[in-house]
C-alpha cells in the first residue's frame, strides 16, 4: 500500500489547483467517469480539505495528498504513482 507523487506532479497539482503549502488534496472512488484506475468500474475523483480519517498520505512540496480509511482498500493490492505526462498528471498502478 504505497502512494506516491513526484514532486513535477505535485508543481502541477499546486499550479492547476491553487495549492499552498499545508493543503491537502484527497483521492476518493468514483462509479461513473474520472480518472481510470485498475479497478475496474471504480475512477478516482479529486477533492481538497480534509474528509474523513486519513489512511494513506504522502506528502511532497508541503502538500499532503491521501486517501481518506474508507476508500484506502483500493491500495491494498497496489501502489500508485501520480507523474507527470506530457501535459497533465498521470497515474499508474503497479501490482505488489
Amino acid at each position: 500500500m504505497k502512494l506516491q507523487v513526484t514532486e513535477e506532479a505535485a508543481k502541477w497539482f499546486i499550479d492547476e489547483m491553487g495549492l499552498e503549502k499545508g493543503d491537502l488534496v484527497q483521492f476518493y472512488l468514483k462509479i461513473y467517469g474520472g480518472i481510470p484506475t485498475v479497478h475496474p468500474n471504480y475512477f478516482l475523483g479529486l477533492s481538497t480539505g480534509e474528509n474523513g480519517k486519513i489512511a494513506v498520505k504522502t506528502e511532497v512540496n508541503g502538500i499532503t495528498f491521501y486517501f481518506n480509511e474508507k476508500d484506502s482498500w483500493f491500495l491494498d493490492e497496489y501502489d500508485m504513482k501520480v507523474e507527470m505526462g506530457e501535459e497533465e498528471a498521470e497515474y499508474h498502478f503497479q501490482e505488489r
